[in-house]
C-alpha cells in the first residue's frame, strides 16, 4: 500500500535528473530503465560542482569550480534593482524676453567686470538738466606737511583765502602754531557757494593742536568762532624693572623698554661702571621714562629720565635727568653729575704713562715721552677730546695708526697706536666723536692709546688741562633735585599703564575751565 521513503526520494531524484535535461526527455523510454536512472543519478551526485578554487589550480575540477563561480556572479547582477533617476516633470528651457530677463537677473557676469540688472532708456518723459546741481556741502580731510602751513593747507583744500587767514589768526590765539606736528589731520566741511567763481565759505574745522587740546571751528551766525576742548592727560612717569639675567639689553626689551631708551640707558650706566664687567646677571635694571596717556587712549612715550641699578636690594647707581640753568646733564643721586670741560677723556682706560722722560720698553733708553697713555683693551672705542678738524690720518713712524686734530686757539691734539682709524684728513668731529679704536701698531708692546697735547706745535703736558669738570647741585636746586628723585622712586612699575586719575586730580579748577572753553570770535 506504501512506498519505502527511499523508492519515493529515488524516483524524485530521477525525475528532476530528467527535468533538467531536456535531451533525457527527448530519448525512447525503453532506453531510460530504473537501473540507468539510478547510474545516472549516483555520477551527477558525485560531480564537486563548488571545489575549492585555492587547491590543484589549473585541474578540470577547478576550471568546473570556476565555471560555477562565474555562473552564480552573472546571475546576481542580472539581478540587481535599477537605481537611476526618477524621470520626473522637466520644464522647458527660458527662451526669447524670458531669457533675457532671467540672463539680466545672473551674477555671473560680475566675474567678467559687469553688472546685473535691466537698465531702461530714456522716455520722452526724460528732460535733460540745463546745469547739474551742486552738493549742499563737501566734507574733507586736509594733512600738514613737514614745512607746511596751516594756511596753506587750508586755501589747497578750497578755503577762500580771507577765511584762512581768520582760521590761522584764531588758532595762533589758541596755541603756538609750532607745535603742530606735521601728520596732523584736519577735519574741512566747506558750506553752500552762492555763486560757483566763488569760494565755498567754512562751516566747521576740526583737528588735534597738541595732545592735551582738541580745537574746534564753527560758523555761527555768519562769523567762525573757536572752542577749546581739553584732554585729560595722565603724565605718570613709565617705570620698567626687571632682571639683568644674561643679556641687559635683551631683558629690558623683553620688559617692554623701547628700543632708543635701553641704548640711553645703556650709555648713562655705561659711564659709571663697566656692562659687561662690573653688571652681574642677579642685578635688577630700574628704567624710568617720561609717559604721556591721554583719556581717548593714545598714548606718548617721551625720554629716559631716570637710570638707575639694584643689587641686592640696594642701588648700585641712580643717575637723574636734571635742567640745571640752560643746560642739561645727568646727575647722581648725591647731586654730583659730569658737565662740558675744557675737554673730555680721550678713552674710557686708565692711565699707564704720563708725560716727560722715562726709558723706552723697546728701545731700552730713556727718552722724551711726550703724551700720555691709556691702558684699554683692543678695539676699545677713541674719543675726540673736543670740536676740531682731521689734519693727519694715516700711518706716522713708530706711532703706527696715528689721527691730529687741529683745535681751536693754536691747540692741537694727536692720538697713537690705533688698530682702526674712523675718521679722514679733513673731516670735522665733534666733542666725544669716536676717531678710531685702541690698538698696538708701531712701536708698542701692547694695545693702549698713546694721547698727546700740543699748544703752538710745541708738545705740552696733556695733565695740565682738566679733561671734564663735576658739577655739584646745592641748596634749594639740591633739594628740588632729591624731592624729584623720591617722587620717582614712589612710582610703581607700570602704573602708567592702568586707568586715567579721577577727574579732580587731573583737571584744572572749574574757573579755568571755564576760560578754556570761553570761544574766541573772529
Amino acid at each position: 500500500m506504501f512506498k519505502s521513503i527511499d523508492d519515493i526520494d529515488m524516483q524524485v531524484q530521477g525525475a528532476a535528473a530528467i527535468a533538467a535535461n531536456p535531451l533525457l526527455l527527448s530519448l525512447p523510454d525503453s532506453k531510460f530503465s530504473k537501473e540507468k536512472l539510478v547510474q545516472w543519478r549516483e555520477y551527477v551526485a558525485e560531480i564537486d560542482w563548488v571545489p575549492d578554487l585555492g587547491v590543484d589550480i589549473g585541474s578540470a575540477a577547478w576550471f568546473r569550480g570556476l565555471l560555477t563561480l562565474t555562473a552564480l556572479c552573472g546571475f546576481a547582477f542580472s539581478s540587481l534593482p535599477d537605481f537611476g533617476p526618477i524621470a520626473g516633470h522637466r520644464a522647458d528651457p527660458l527662451s526669447g524676453y524670458r531669457a533675457d530677463q532671467a540672463r539680466s537677473q545672473m551674477i555671473a557676469p560680475l566675474a567678467y567686470g559687469s553688472d546685473t540688472g535691466i537698465r531702461m532708456a530714456a522716455t520722452d518723459a526724460v528732460r535733460p538738466l540745463a546745469e547739474s546741481p551742486e552738493r549742499p556741502s563737501i566734507e574733507l580731510v586736509a594733512t600738514l606737511g613737514r614745512g607746511d602751513s596751516l594756511h596753506r593747507v587750508l586755501q589747497r583744500a578750497g578755503v577762500a583765502s580771507d577765511e584762512a587767514t581768520q582760521v590761522n589768526d584764531l588758532v595762533s590765539g589758541a596755541v603756538s602754531l609750532g607745535d603742530i606736528r606735521p601728520g596732523t589731520k584736519i577735519d574741512v566741511i566747506l558750506g553752500r557757494r552762492p555763486a560757483k567763481n566763488q569760494a565755498r565759505p567754512l562751516d566747521q574745522l576740526a583737528f588735534r593742536a597738541r595732545f592735551d587740546l582738541n580745537l574746534e571751528i564753527l560758523r555761527n551766525g555768519g562769523r567762525l568762532k573757536l572752542n577749546r576742548k581739553p584732554i585729560l592727560v595722565d603724565d605718570t612717569p613709565l617705570r620698567i624693572k626687571g632682571s639683568v639675567g644674561s643679556s641687559l639689553y635683551r631683558s629690558a626689551r623683553a620688559a617692554g623698554a623701547p628700543a632708543n631708551a635701553v641704548q640711553k640707558y645703556l650709555q648713562i650706566i655705561g659711564a659709571k661702571m663697566s656692562v659687561s664687567r662690573d653688571i652681574r646677571s642677579t642685578d635688577e635694571f630700574d628704567i624710568i621714562l617720561s609717559y604721556r596717556r591721554a583719556e581717548t587712549g593714545e598714548v606718548e612715550v617721551g625720554d629716559l629720565i631716570y637710570a638707575g641699578l639694584e643689587r641686592g636690594g640696594k642701588p648700585a647707581a641712580q643717575m637723574l635727568k636734571w635742567q640745571s640753568g640752560d643746560r642739561t646733564n645727568w646727575f647722581e643721586a648725591s647731586g654730583v653729575g659730569q658737565s662740558n670741560g675744557e675737554l673730555a677723556r680721550p678713552t674710557n682706560g686708565r692711565i699707564t704713562s704720563s708725560y716727560g722722560m722715562r726709558r723706552h720698553p723697546i728701545l731700552r733708553y730713556k727718552r722724551m715721552h711726550s703724551g700720555m697713555d691709556f691702558g684699554g683693551g683692543y678695539g676699545a672705542p677713541i674719543y675726540a677730546v673736543t670740536d676740531g678738524t682731521v689734519i693727519h690720518s694715516g700711518r706716522k713712524g713708530g706711532f703706527g695708526n696715528y689721527v691730529r686734530l687741529q683745535h681751536g686757539g693754536g691747540l692741537a691734539s694727536g692720538y697713537g697706536h690705533m688698530s682702526r682709524i674712523a675718521v679722514s684728513n679733513g673731516a670735522r668731529v665733534r666733542r666725544g666723536q669716536i676717531i678710531g679704536y685702541i690698538g698696538s701698531t708701531g712701536l708698542s708692546t701692547g694695545p693702549h692709546l698713546h694721547y698727546e697735547l700740543h699748544r703752538g706745535g710745541r708738545p705740552i703736558n696733556p695733565q695740565s688741562v682738566k679733561f671734564v669738570e663735576r658739577a655739584q647741585l646745592g641748596g634749594r636746586e639740591l633739594r628740588n633735585f632729591k624731592g624729584e628723585l623720591q617722587k620717582l622712586q614712589r612710582v610703581e612699575p607700570g602704573a602708567a599703564l592702568s586707568a586715567l586719575k579721577s577727574a579732580s586730580s587731573q583737571v584744572e579748577p572749574e574757573r579755568e575751565i571755564n576760560r578754556l572753553n570761553k570761544p574766541l570770535t573772529s
